[in-house]
């Protein structure tokens, strides 16, 4: 991937030329951006759009780190709360650097969290097309490996969907295999074993080593009902398991995760957005 790094003594960020499509035509990136003053922040951030612009690239994205298996999206609202584990972190002035320099916002997000008292209260439906099963603590690159392959397919049709290689996949969740609990992760099979769905979840580790919350951080289906069984599993796993509260994760407003995260009443208490910048001949 083409980038470059732009940097002051006070701030940085990077331009990434190969960013996803948007609305039909290319699209670069900029993220890693940080600042301590508004005006570095601008100096930076400008620099950034020159380098964009004289390679030919006519729209711009951004947070993103080159794409959305990386980190994206700035917190726009907060109830100030700590930061959860991997989530977005950002100052007020990052987000007005941007839309100083004319970025609107294009995409999205939020986060809620729910009392695990509240969930799981009604059972699926039963069915016949697959059935769940947590992960049994092996063998993790074969997990991510099968993960990889039902991801790039649940998350092809999505906005700002680039694909990347099973290696880089790897690369990115492989260091993340420490954090993982296998009885929040959770998987839909079909009767011929081949994978419908998967859900990670992790106890939220930014609370310290014994978090009372765990986040829901990502699931995907290809079957209709894979996500409502795997999230009612996760739910009554994690109260099983003494935490008191789930965090829906980063979801983003149009998801049918919205609507389920709405019907367990969970509250939002974070929103987040992905801003565009489309730039004149």
């Amino acid at each position: 991937m083409t980038q470059h790094i732009f940097r002051t003594h006070d701030a940085k960020i990077t331009a990434y030329l190969e960013g996803p499509v948007w609305d039909g035509k290319p699209t670069a990136t900029v993220g890693a951006f940080t600042c301590k003053t508004k005006e570095d922040g601008a100096d930076v951030l400008q620099q950034a759009i020159a380098f964009i612009r004289e390679n030919g690239i006519r729209q711009v994205i951004g947070p993103m780190d080159g794409d959305t298996w990386h980190s994206y999206r700035f917190v726009t609202q907060t109830d100030e709360s700590p930061a959860f584990l991997l989530e977005p972190r950002n100052t007020h002035d990052a987000l007005d650097v941007f839309k100083d320099v004319g970025f609107s916002e294009i995409s999205s997000y939020f986060s809620a969290r729910v009392p695990l008292t509240q969930t799981a209260l009604t059972v699926p439906p039963v069915t016949t097309e697959f059935t769940i099963e947590s992960w049994d603590g092996t063998d993790p690159e074969r997990l991510f490996g099968q993960v990889f392959d039902l991801s790039s397919q649940a998350f092809s049709r999505n906005a700002f969907y680039k694909p990347i290689t099973r290696e880089a996949f790897l690369a990115i969740y492989m260091p993340i295999v420490p954090m993982l609990k296998r009885e929040l992760i959770f998987f839909a099979r079909r009767p011929d074993q081949t994978l419908a769905g998967f859900l990670f979840g992790t106890p939220n580790y930014a609370e310290g080593p014994k978090p009372s919350s765990v986040i829901l951080k990502t699931y995907a289906s290809l079957t209709k009902g894979a996500g409502q069984h795997m999230a009612y599993a996760f739910h009554k796993t994690a109260a099983s398991e003494g935490y008191d509260t789930a965090i829906h994760a980063l979801i983003h407003d149009d998801n049918l995760s919205a609507l389920r995260s709405a019907s367990e009443g969970a509250d939002v208490f974070r929103r987040y957005g992905l801003f565009g910048l489309k730039l004149d001949d």
